[in-house]
């Protein structure tokens, strides 16, 4: 080679992927992944998770504590809130990605999305913002701020475009064809020595240590009452995490002070969430990505929620939807009972409970639930969504 030849390096293709939650940190290693698949070259970094760092994403804020729910506590937050958005955007700025990945969060990611936007990347917003439920006044930072919204709900595309945006592509979820067992009814029991006669009921408080702390008290008040009904009755409690299982773990024995008499068939367990609720008959899930899991599954369940009587008084009148439940937007009825807020009782969820575990009205729910987890799609979610993310940024 003479000094006259010119060395030609090809591009370094960059994606900066921003979650802030335990579904999103899910949901965008599962997207990671599957851009790496298409695009082995392609160099992924931004706010991450544990599952996005599993996932080789390269951590510039570790998002493990940006998961906050209510406004008193978000108001307290800020200060951490405004330096996260400050690097995030300063790494950006140094780095250049080809595109910025938002996904779910959009308290945080629809002001990341619009001061982006402003700098001049390529936005896509990765799971919509529930807009259609509330604050549809959003709806303008999204028809300004974001290049393409990926849709993983059936419905939402058809809403978005009734109300003037039309960069929106449905990909299908996730979940479907993802959320599965690894162990049959029959071996998880076994496993944990659980009888295979008597029934068995799965607890799923939540991910935030917020929803632990005012879900699962009322969950053992509950359990309380069907050992007493049912002394045969068995429990088992599903951690998403490793912070989850110590805020479990405190809170019963909390209740065991207290003078709680907790059933002694009670067990909890660590992602092992799909093998419990494959193998019990009913189940009670806080409101979230867990209901769609649950549904996939087929487990009949009572979605339940508290919040602080502050945040319910604040944001209860911002939600417009007839259903709180996914897997009941999803289904376009009311498949899975709703104890929200106040209705969310020791008694009420043993009554709901016990209704489920009537086996004629336990199989007519398996039918409706199956029936809901089919408008999913049919898997490769993950996979469409990389490819439409790389395409945008002109990746071939």
């Amino acid at each position: 080679m003479d000094g006259s030849e010119t060395v030609v390096t090809a591009k370094s293709y960059k994606i900066m992927i921003v979650a802030g939650e335990a579904s999103g940190d899910l949901h965008a290693a599962k997207l990671a992944n599957a851009i790496r698949e298409a695009s082995p070259d392609v160099s992924l970094f931004g706010a991450c998770g544990p599952k996005m760092r599993d996932s080789g994403v390269e951590a510039i804020v570790d998002a493990d504590n940006l998961s906050i729910v209510g406004l008193p506590e978000i108001g307290r937050a800020l200060p951490m809130f405004l330096r996260v958005f400050r690097k995030l955007k300063q790494t950006a700025i140094e780095r250049r990605p080809d595109v910025v990945v938002l996904v779910d969060f959009p308290d945080f990611n629809l002001k990341l999305a619009k001061s982006l936007h402003k700098l001049g990347f390529k936005i896509v917003y990765y799971i919509s913002p529930q807009l259609w439920a509330w604050r549809k006044y959003r709806i303008k930072t999204i028809k300004k701020y974001v290049d393409l919204l990926i849709s993983i709900l059936p419905f939402e595309k058809d809403w978005y475009s009734k109300h003037g945006v039309d960069h929106v592509e449905y990909v299908g979820s996730p979940l479907a064809r993802e959320v599965h067992p690894t162990r049959s009814r029959e071996e998880f029991r076994e496993m944990h020595g659980l009888s295979h006669d008597r029934p068995l009921i799965a607890l799923l408080p939540g991910s935030r240590h917020k929803e632990i702390v005012r879900i699962l008290p009322v969950m053992l008040r509950s359990i309380k009452l069907l050992s007493i009904e049912d002394p045969a009755m068995q429990f088992v409690i599903a951690a998403a995490s490793d912070k989850s299982l110590a805020d479990i773990d405190r809170i019963i024995d909390d209740e065991k002070r207290n003078g709680m008499k907790i059933p002694g068939s009670l067990l909890v367990v660590q992602n092992e969430t799909f093998n419990a609720l494959n193998s019990a008959d009913v189940a009670a899930v806080a409101s979230g990505t867990a209901t769609l899991e649950t549904g996939i599954i087929g487990t009949p369940m009572a979605i339940v929620y508290k919040s602080s009587a502050l945040n319910y008084k604040l944001l209860r009148p911002l939600i417009d939807v007839e259903h709180f439940g996914l897997i009941n937007l999803i289904a376009g009825e009311r498949v899975a009972a709703e104890l929200i807020q106040d209705d969310f009782t020791g008694e009420s969820l043993k009554d709901e409970l016990l209704r489920l575990l009537e086996p004629e009205e336990n199989a007519n729910v398996r039918k409706r639930l199956h029936a809901a987890a089919e408008k999913l799609g049919h898997g490769g979610a993950s996979k469409r969504a990389a490819e439409l993310i790389l395409k945008l940024g002109g990746k071939s």
